[in-house]
Order: structure tokens, then C-alpha cells, then sequence
């Protein structure tokens, strides 16, 4: 039996940091990875290839060029699926070969197959027709999610997807319902119409995506998407979905029908309502852990669980869930482990959705502040005030500083339009040194760019201040 210092089930991103923070430390590392490939959900299933396709869509269709060019501006007329999964495994591959690199620089030993606890510091690796057993000083779980889904879901891979399945549909359909209008499901829903497909989103709340995203951002959102072609059934929730002939004769469609007594009707269907944490398997008894109904486990602000010894990180840890935060979570983990000082993570954690149009956020959100009676005022800078905008072929963007009305200092950043998930780090790093309106006013801004907003939603800000 192999004796190791720190042991990392699960190749994710948490796990990734992680095992490079402990071997940097030093450390004797291992990294039990179950799939046949590095590298987890986010660029196996998740993260990577969504976005990946998200640029394709975009970039094939012409479409985020057609505020500049017209709206007849195609780069290419009939886009494959093909098309699209050639660009998302280049990147998957590339990313795959940065997470190899990075495990043989450091001399971390990948041990596959699927793990599970024998004693608190012991595992069993099962590879099949191989059975290893492996010890540790520390432990980290960073297994991460799956899908929620439920036993009622006719799931097919053919006409009906979970998100983990959905970037391998072929061909391109025409129609399609997604179930679930939290982020994965918007991001592909957003995706899919760029496409040119029928899309109806069907969310159970009477709003999309989540408490996080600032109410004006989320009106234009939908505004947008609506615009697009996108028809949204707010406020409905699915009873029955099943699998129907066509009405034509030829094929088969998903039928799904609404508490409401509606009934819809689509070539596939993406289920996307949740996910669940990833230790089911894990024999977490053994090591005298439990997780919570949802498959999730319970840490502290040190990222260790009821066994002090053993570490988790990533969405299995839940909320945020965001492969950035994990990432954090995963190295601050190995720094506390084995004595390292570190910072922890603040609560300044900026958001992305990468729908079309991409949305982030970071900070407050204007119902947040109100909630608290923290006086502010709203600096705005519309897209279409920006040349850098205009080049773009953007016109319906915003960005948005939610400024104190005391101190001047930024509370929140909002944005929506082309760049939104860049231009964020901006504001999120004013706030990180306590920064104010006035900051932005006092700096020059490389002109044409959309970090330009900046300034003018600075100014509009403070024009509003100074009326009063």
C-alpha cells in the first residue's frame, strides 16, 4: 500500500489547485481521477465545451457582427454540428494537455479509477479488474457534481438531454424546450437560438437565473432574449414529459405538459434544474463523514470537514459553485493543510453568465441595498454611447456602478453586452482596495474601449449625486 501526504480525489479545478499548491509545499501528492481523462466536469462536460461552442455558435453564425454589418451578415450560411464540436474538442484537448503538463511538472501521480473509503486514512481505488489501496496524511474531496435528475426524466441522449450530455447532441435541431432557467440552461438556450433553433424556456419562478443578478440587468436580459426568439413560459412548472410520434409520421418529438395544462412540443429537450454533489460512492461512513440530502458536504471556513484531516472543495461543497471560486477553495485547502499562511477568500466574488448577451456582476445588487438602507445612486454608461460599442456591433449593453451616496465608494458592479465577463474585474479590484467613484473619474481610459464605461457610468453617477 502506497503511502502519500496528500491525496486528491477528483481532477477538477478545486482538486487541480490543490494537489499543485501541496506539491509546490513540497508535499508527496496523488490525484485519483475516475473518468479516463483529467480534468472534470468543467472541460469534460461543463464549463469548456459550453463556452466553447457558445464562440463557435457566435462567431459561425455572424451574429455578433450584425449590429455593424446588417442583420443578412453570416460567416458561414449552414453551420453543422460538426463545425461546432471541432472548435470545442481543439479546446477541450488544449486545456486537457495544460492540466497533464501541470501534473508531471510537479511530479503529482495520477492513480485512476473510482475511490472510496476504507478508514479515515485509507482508500480503495477501484480500476476494474485492478483493486489498489492507498493511504494519507490528508485528504482532500473535490469531486464536484452531476445533474439532477430525476427517475421520471425519460432521458435518452437522443431527444432528451442532462447539460453533461447536451454538447454531444447531433444533428442541430430545429426546436427545442429547455427545462430550467437558472444559468446552464439560459446559457443554452441562448446558445441554441444563435443557431437559428425554436427555443421555449420554461422556468418554475417568475424570473430567470438567480437572486445575484441585479433586477434592471435581468429586465433587459430578457428583453434581449426575447428579442432573439426565445419564448419564455415564467412562472410554469413541467408534469409530464414524454416522447411522442411527430405530427408528420416521421420521428418522434418530446412532448412536454404544463401544470398550467399546456402542452409543448420540440425535436429535444434539456432538462437542467439543479445539480447535485458527487460522494455517494465515496463510503464517506467509513471515514466518519456524512453528507447532507442533496450529496454535499459540510466544511469550514478552512475548507475542512467533520474529520479535520480530510478537506473538500468545488461544487461539492456547494454553493457558489463556480469553477473560479474552486479553484481558490482547492488551494487555500492545501496551504491550511499543510501549515501554509494564506488568505482566505472574501465575499467580493464576481459572476458570470455567458449567455447571449454575456452578463456579470460583482459586489451589491440595487434590491440588495435597498433591502439594507444603504443609501446609494446608480451611475449608468449604455453601449451605445461607447465607440469601441459601435465598432463592435454592440448597442444594447450597460454597464452599471451602484455608488454610495456618502463616501462615493462602489458597491456593485453590473453589466450586460459583449465583454461583460472581463470588464467586471475592473470594478471588482476598485472594490477590493475600497475605491470610489472619484477614482474613476481621476483616470484616463484608453480610447476606443468598453472599459471606458467605466468613466461614463462614473460620471453619470455623480452628475446625479451633485443635483441634490
Amino acid at each position: 500500500m502506497k503511502k502519500y501526504d496528500f491525496v486528491v480525489i477528483g481532477s477538477g479545478p478545486a482538486g487541480q489547485r490543490a494537489a499543485v499548491q501541496a506539491a509546490k509545499l513540497g508535499k508527496n501528492v496523488a490525484v485519483v481521477e475516475r473518468r479516463e481523462v483529467v480534468g472534470g466536469a468543467v472541460i469534460n462536460t461543463g464549463t469548456i465545451p459550453s463556452k466553447a461552442l457558445r464562440e463557435a455558435a457566435i462567431y459561425l453564425t455572424g451574429a455578433s457582427k450584425r449590429g455593424l454589418f446588417g442583420g443578412a451578415h453570416y460567416v458561414k450560411r449552414k453551420v453543422t454540428m460538426d463545425d461546432l464540436l471541432s472548435v470545442t474538442d481543439r479546446v477541450m484537448r488544449n486545456e486537457l494537455q495544460i492540466v497533464q503538463d501541470a501534473f508531471i511538472r510537479n511530479d503529482i501521480d495520477v492513480v485512476w479509477g473510482e475511490a472510496h473509503f476504507e478508514s479515515p486514512h485509507t482508500i480503495v481505488v477501484d480500476r476494474g479488474e485492478n483493486v489498489s489501496r492507498i493511504s494519507a496524511d490528508k485528504f482532500l474531496i473535490a469531486t464536484g457534481s452531476r445533474p439532477a435528475c430525476l427517475a421520471s426524466i425519460p432521458f435518452n441522449d437522443r431527444t432528451v438531454f442532462s447539460s453533461d450530455t447536451f454538447v454531444r447532441m447531433t444533428p442541430i435541431p430545429t426546436s427545442m424546450i429547455v427545462v430550467g432557467g437558472g444559468i446552464i440552461g439560459t446559457e443554452y438556450a441562448c446558445i441554441m437560438s444563435t443557431l437559428g433553433v425554436r427555443v421555449t424556456l420554461i422556468e418554475a419562478r417568475d424570473k430567470l437565473l438567480g437572486p445575484f443578478v441585479d433586477e434592471e440587468i435581468r429586465e433587459s436580459f430578457q428583453h434581449e432574449i426575447r428579442r432573439m426568439g426565445i419564448t419564455l413560459r415564467l412562472g410554469e412548472k413541467v408534469e409530464r414529459l414524454e416522447e411522442v410520434p411527430s405530427k408528420s409520421g416521421i420521428g418522434t418529438v418530446v412532448e412536454a405538459t404544463l401544470q398550467s395544462g399546456k402542452q409543448l412540443r420540440a425535436g429535444v429537450l434539456l432538462y437542467s434544474v439543479g445539480r447535485l454533489g458527487v460522494c455517494a460512492e465515496l463510503h464517506l461512513e467509513k471515514a466518519g463523514l456524512k453528507a447532507d440530502g442533496r450529496n454535499r458536504l459540510k466544511v469550514n471556513d478552512k475548507y475542512q470537514t467533520a474529520v479535520e484531516h480530510i478537506y473538500a472543495a468545488g461544487d461539492v461543497i456547494g454553493f457558489p459553485a463556480l469553477a473560479s471560486t474552486s479553484m481558490e477553495q482547492g488551494r487555500l485547502a492545501a496551504c491550511h493543510a499543510f501549515g501554509e499562511e494564506a488568505r482566505a477568500t472574501g465575499t467580493l466574488l464576481p459572476y458570470g453568465v455567458y449567455a447571449v448577451p454575456e452578463i456579470s456582476m460583482v459586489g451589491k445588487t440595487e434590491e440588495q441595498l435597498t433591502e439594507e438602507g444603504i443609501p446609494y445612486e446608480a451611475g449608468v454608461a449604455l453601449y451605445r454611447e461607447l465607440a469601441r460599442a459601435q465598432l463592435l456591433g454592440d448597442e444594447s449593453g450597460m454597464l452599471k456602478l451602484l455608488i454610495h451616496q456618502q463616501d462615493r465608494m462602489i458597491l456593485g458592479v453590473h453589466c450586460i453586452g459583449a465583454g461583460a465577463t472581463e470588464l467586471i474585474h475592473i470594478g471588482q479590484m476598485i472594490m477590493t482596495f475600497n475605491g470610489t467613484a472619484d477614482v474613476l473619474l481621476d483616470n484616463v481610459f484608453n480610447y476606443p474601449t468598453l472599459a471606458e464605461a467605466y468613466k461614463v457610468a462614473a460620471l453619470n453617477g455623480v452628475n446625479k449625486l451633485t443635483l441634490v
